[in-house]
């Protein structure tokens, strides 16, 4: 029997919010099964390009990423995010290592082609490390990874946190018994953004086609739930969307995907 492996994935709104972050980390700390953090960091990246007087550019829910964008990134998520989320569970006796995919070559990506849209210096996402990864799970060590993964050549890629989140998640499936969830702001996938209480409980393959045709999913949620049936495809036990509540308390309620 496979021992159980959860892995999470954090959005930028509960980044943003120091209450909630603080929080999460803190029921994060808790879990005793092994664990993976994977974090985003989108608007306190925008936030500083702006400052600095980079345009930031989304096509479909994903960030375009110029060379400018690229050193923006890559100085918040691997750097500013990556290591205060760090410190903060250290702080409560996890012992968590910040990590972005060139560290220890643990995820290999190359850079999108140019067609159909351009999307500069993002990385699709080649292979996972899982041995690198399990080493430091099987030393009580607990993975934080930003959003920047390494081309094997000397070149950083931005790649978007949900879908790092998943392929780990993959790789980590042929030894463990492996959990995904994407946690964000809300309680999950809503019927009505205005309404909180509007969670689809349940969504299925054939029920995502329906809400998307509703255009009830759209936008930044598409790639989430595309990512989310992908994962569910390679062995991927469980996947569920929902809100920090849900860390500690499983009874909260969540969006649950299956196939």
């Amino acid at each position: 029997m496979k021992a159980k492996l959860t892995v999470i994935k954090i959005g930028g709104e509960i980044i943003n919010n120091s209450e909630k972050l603080d929080s999460f980390l803190s029921d994060f700390s808790r879990l005793d099964e092994p664990k993976i953090l994977i974090h985003g960091g989108g608007k306190i990246a925008t936030a500083l390009s702006a400052k600095l007087g980079i345009e930031t550019r989304m096509h479909e829910g994903r960030r375009i990423t110029s060379k400018e964008n690229l050193d923006v990134v890559t100085m918040v998520y691997a750097g500013l995010i990556n290591k205060n989320i760090t410190a903060s569970l250290q702080s409560r006796e996890c012992n968590a290592i910040g990590l972005s995919g060139a560290d220890a070559n643990t995820i290999l990506a190359s850079k999108r082609p140019l067609k159909p849209t351009d999307y500069g210096f993002v990385g699709d996402i080649q292979s996972i490390n899982s041995k690198v990864i399990d080493t430091f799970i099987e030393n009580q060590m607990v993975p934080i990874f930003s959003a920047i993964c390494h081309d094997g050549k000397g070149l950083l890629l931005n790649t978007n946190a949900d879908t790092i989140a998943t392929e780990i998640a993959i790789a980590m499936s042929a030894k463990y018994d492996t959990e995904l969830i994407y946690c964000f702001d809300k309680k999950g996938v809503l019927m009505d953004v205005n309404d909180e209480d509007s969670v689809v409980e349940n969504i299925n393959t054939e029920g995502y086609r329906n809400l998307r045709e509703q255009n009830v999913i759209h936008d930044g949620m598409l790639p989430k739930m595309e990512n989310a049936f992908h994962a569910l495809n390679n062995n991927v036990s469980k996947v569920m969307i929902g809100n920090t509540n849900f860390i500690k308390n499983r009874t909260e309620a969540h969006t649950l995907l299956t196939l």
